[in-house]
Formats: structure tokens, C-alpha cells, sequence
């Protein structure tokens, strides 16, 4: 059969990059950057909670959160994600791309506001109330992921589409890094001020004052948010919804003339022919399982198998900044001094081997390939992974004093930092990019939200299940409110076999390197088609000569 395309589509397809593809990286990637943000800056704030909401005079030591406060901390907000990403991935499908992309804006807003207001009389009230808000923060987020890829995906041209979207997925990098830059300084200027309270906690002003860190922190993120809105708003409708859902093809083309910064004119008698371009199936259809099934399973899989060993990586990240003192015990710092402390180690983290990780995606993904990428991240995942459990003490060293001594710290920081860099530069950016590209456009944000929600049901596991299974064998060195489990080095074991299980789903998906949207999705294979003969060769990213072309 021969292949047939929307003349509207091949020139998007063709088009040289522009001004206005680099605009829509920018105003996608601040959504990520917000996303980011309010997902990882609860993790330099959650001690912080402990020692300000439960502290116990009589204990002698500074105050944790329960084992179930800390887990609903957490792990709300990914449910909210969750839920998110598969309601607003079927609106975008349903209602258009762009109608629903300023209510997640909006929703990240009010509830990052909310969160920082979260009082209460009791610890109850006030960890209640910051679960509740951050419940609907993750739903916001939730609606980022598959709406972003979606519309980047459809603006972008097939030579550096991959690039695009990673380039919008990297921004999560500057969003972490961002969450420690702003507690580094929240905390550093009211270090300066307030610094009276003993390492234990007693009531005093350090502690008085902490309560404002927290809420500050969590506050910023609806600065960028905010700033973000307006661009937002100012973008049209992506030109492969208006005209393969929309069936608006005049409309698609005026707004292609307006970014694409080209006079395009198509007749009207040939609109109405065009128009039936497409086959029409859903979602729980024979037809889409025959043509997608398979690559659904696959996005799905990988993803889920990818997050629960990257949302678990947190797990033993307070042995390795303890080994290498960067994190000194609790006892031996005040609650804010805390947050420093940790905002300092996990920036150092993400400056160093996360935002590379995104960055060399972008730079290679459209060289040697999604698949590719993805297959060497999580091989060099389990690699890694591996190799920090087997000899997991040799490298960690032996509890004394609050601090590890012996083992070989500087080893033990490298084989961390090179799991998230692979991480990055694997599968955490390619599982974003795919699902945005194989999919039929109808229901291409709805099989993207549906492949991110397993990836969050994923993290849910991660950030939950283990945070109780990797307590220690020895009931002396089990943390307080936990019990018993399986140990790190066996925690760490079982992830290295999830990443090896992500490996092999990897080879569920098909390479999309390359390739129109249409060819992946198959919709160029429509009875009803129409096929254009473009004036550009092959590999020209220029779709025409002329400033004004018609058809």
C-alpha cells in the first residue's frame, strides 16, 4: 500500500528548525522545571518536619516523622501524579492539547501556595492539610507529562524531534538543582540569623524559624509556574490535532503559516478529501491491539521497571553522604543547618551527574536512537547497580559514632552518581520520548498518560515498599517506628534485577529515530489518504524553495 500523508503534516515533517521550536522547548520545559521542583524539594524538607512537628523533649534526640507520616509525605504526591496523567492524557485527546494545558499551570499555582499554608493546631492538622494539597499539586504535574510530549512531539520536525523532547524533559535536571539552590539560600540566610537552638531541638528561635523554611521553600514553585501561564496560552493548538481530530485543516494551516513563518494555501476542494485521511479505531479496539499492543506493553513496562529503581535510589542515599561527610548525624546540627546540609549534597548530585545524564540525550538521541539509548541506560543501570550491592559494606564501611568508617567512600560515590547518569542518559528520558511518537494521534496523549501512570505506580513502589524492606536484617539498627527487613545490599540486588526486566521490555518498542509521526502510528496507511510529492530531497529540512506555496 502506498504511504500517503497530510500535505500539512509533511511540511511540519520538513520543516527547517526555527525560532519558534526553540520558544516551545522553553515554555514546555518551565512546566518540567515546575515539575521537578515541587516533586524533589520535599525531600531537603521532610527532617525538617520530624524535628520541628515531632520532637520529643524526653528522647534526648531531634524529632523524625513516623514511618506512616514520612511514607504519606513522600508518596502523595506521585498519587496525585498518577491520577493526572491518566485524566488530563485522555482530555488532551478529547478536548485538544492546548485547552487543557493551562489548567495544569494553574493547578500547580494554588496548590504549590497552599502547600506553604498549610496550618494547623496539631502535627495531624498540619501534615493532613500538606498531603491533601500536595495530592492535587501531583495531579497538576500529572497533567505536564503527557500533554508536553504530546505537543512537542506534533510541533517538532522528524530530524530533531528526539532532541526536542529531551531537551523539554532535561529541564526536570534545572528543576532539581533548583530545589536545592533555592533551600541552600532559604536556609543559609535564616542560618545567619537564627542559629540559638541546641542540635537536639529545644524550643528556641532556630527552631521557631524553621517553620517559615519549609513553607518558603515549597512556596517558589509556583513562581515558575506563574511566569509560564501566559506563553502558554499564547500557543496554538498543535496542527496534527487540528487536523487529524479537529479534521480543521484551513485552521491547521493558517496556524502553521503564523509559527512556521510560511505562506502555505491549500484549495478547498481537496480540504474535504483530506479530511478522511486516517483510520478510524480506540483504544480497547481488535485493531489497536493488533497494530499497538505490543509497543503499549512495552512503554508501559519500561517505564514501571525504570521507577521503581529511580525512585528507590533515595533509599541509601543518606549512607553514601554520611560516608563521605557531606551529612553530618542529625544530633550534630540544629533543624535548619539540617536542610543545608542536605540541599548542599543532593545539588552536588544533580549538577554532577543527573542534568549531564539529561543533556547527553539531547545531544545523541537523534544520532544513535531511542532504543539504543534506552538499551545502554538500563544495562549500565544493572551494571551499576549490581556492583553497589554485591560488596555493599567494602564500599560503605561500618557504623560508628553516626558516621560510617573503613569501606571506600569515594567508590561508593562514583557507582551512585553513574546510576543516575545512565538513568538520564537512558531510560528516564527515552520512556518520555516514545510514547509521544508510536501512537495514533487521537489517542497519542491518552497511551502517553497511560505509559506514565505505570511509571508513577512504579515510583509509588520505590518510594513506599522499599522504604520499609530496606530496613536493616538487625533490629539494633533498624531505624525508630520501623521494623525488620530485608536489608540494603538485598534491596539493592532486587533492583538491579528491575533494571535488567526493563532492559529486556525495551525490545518491545520499535526504533523512532527518523520517522514521521504518521509512519510510526501507521495512519499514513489510510484507504482514504492523499499523497503529496514534496519538492525538498530526502534529507533537507527545508519543506520548500518558495516563501508561498499551495496545493
Amino acid at each position: 500500500m502506498a504511504k500517503k500523508q497530510l500535505y500539512v503534516l509533511n511540511v511540519l515533517d520538513l520543516a527547517k528548525t526555527q525560532w519558534y521550536h526553540y520558544t516551545a522547548i522553553i515554555i514546555a520545559g518551565m512546566g518540567f522545571f515546575t515539575d521537578a521542583y515541587d516533586l524533589f524539594c520535599i525531600s531537603t524538607v521532610t527532617s525538617l518536619l520530624g524535628r520541628i512537628y515531632y520532637f520529643d523533649k524526653n528522647s534526648g534526640s531531634p524529632g523524625v516523622l513516623p514511618p506512616n507520616v514520612m511514607a504519606a509525605v513522600n508518596a502523595v504526591a506521585l498519587c496525585g501524579t498518577l491520577a493526572g496523567q491518566l485524566f488530563f492524557g485522555w482530555m488532551g485527546d478529547k478536548l485538544g492539547r492546548k485547552k487543557i494545558y493551562g489548567i495544569t499551570l494553574i493547578m500547580m499555582f494554588i496548590t504549590s501556595i497552599a502547600s506553604g499554608l498549610s496550618f494547623g493546631k496539631t502535627a495531624k492538622s498540619v501534615m493532613t492539610l500538606l498531603c491533601f494539597f500536595r495530592f492535587w499539586l501531583g495531579f497538576g504535574i500529572g497533567g505536564d507529562y503527557p500533554l508536553s510530549a504530546t505537543i512537542m512531539s506534533e510541533y517538532a520536525n522528524k530530524k530533531t524531534r528526539g532532541a526536542f523532547m529531551a531537551a523539554v524533559f532535561a529541564m526536570q535536571g534545572f528543576g532539581i538543582l533548583a530545589g536545592g539552590t533555592i533551600s541552600i539560600i532559604v536556609s543559609a540566610g535564616f542560618l545567619s540569623k537564627y542559629n540559638s537552638a541546641g542540635n537536639g531541638d529545644p524550643p528556641g528561635p532556630a527552631v521557631t524559624q524553621a517553620d517559615y523554611v519549609w513553607r518558603i521553600i515549597l512556596m517558589f514553585g509556583a513562581l515558575p509556574a506563574a511566569l509560564t501561564y501566559y506563553w502558554r496560552m499564547k500557543m496554538p493548538e498543535t496542527a496534527r490535532y487540528t487536523a487529524l481530530i479537529a479534521k480543521d485543516q484551513a485552521k491547521a494551516l493558517a496556524d502553521m503559516s503564523k509559527i512556521l513563518d510560511l505562506d502555505i494555501s491549500i484549495g478547498q476542494g481537496r480540504l474535504e478529501e483530506i479530511a478522511r485521511t486516517g483510520p478510524e479505531f480506540g483504544l480497547f479496539s481488535k485493531e489497536f491491539a493488533r497494530r499497538h499492543g505490543w509497543h503499549l506493553l512495552g512503554t508501559v513496562s519500561t517505564w514501571f521497571f525504570l521507577d521503581i529503581a529511580f525512585y528507590s535510589q533515595s533509599l541509601f542515599q543518606k549512607d553514601i553522604f554520611r560516608a563521605v561527610g557531606w551529612l553530618p548525624p542529625p544530633q550534630n546540627m540544629n533543624a535548619i543547618e539540617q536542610v543545608y546540609q542536605i540541599a548542599r549534597a543532593q545539588s552536588i548530585i544533580a549538577l554532577c551527574s543527573t542534568i549531564p545524564g539529561y543533556w547527553f540525550t539531547v545531544a545523541l538521541v537523534d544520532h544513535i536512537g531511542r532504543k539504543t539509548i534506552q538499551l545502554i541506560g538500563f544495562f549500565f543501570m544493572t551494571v551499576f547497580m549490581f556492583a553497589l550491592a554485591i560488596p555493599y559494606y567494602h564500599w560503605r564501611g561500618t557504623p560508628c559514632n553516626g558516621i560510617f568508617c573503613g569501606g571506600n567512600h569515594t567508590a561508593f560515590l562514583v557507582l551512585y552518581a553513574f546510576t543516575f547518569f545512565f538513568a538520564n542518559f537512558g531510560p528516564n528520558a527515552t520512556t518520555f520520548i516514545v510514547p509521544a511518537e508510536i501512537f495514533p494521534a487521537r489517542i497519542r496523549s491518552t497511551c502517553h498518560g497511560i505509559s506514565a501512570a505505570a511509571g508513577k505506580a512504579g515510583a509509588i513502589i520505590g518510594a513506599l515498599g522499599f522504604v520499609y524492606a530496606a530496613e536493616s536484617t538487625h533490629i539494633h539498627q533498624v531505624d525508630p517506628g520501623y521494623h525488620k527487613g530485608i536489608g540494603l545490599r538485598t534491596t539493592l540486588m532486587i533492583l538491579g534485577v528491575t533494571n535488567a526486566l526493563g532492559l529486556l521490555c525495551t525490545f518491545l518498542i520499535p526504533e523512532t529515530n527518523g520517522k514521521s509521526l504518521e509512519e510510526l502510528s501507521r495512519e499514513d496507511e489510510a484507504g482514504e489518504g492523499i499523497e503529496i510529492a514534496s519538492t525538498a530531497s530526502p534529507n533537507s529540512t527545508t519543506p520548500m524553495n518558495a516563501r508561498r506555496t499551495s496545493i
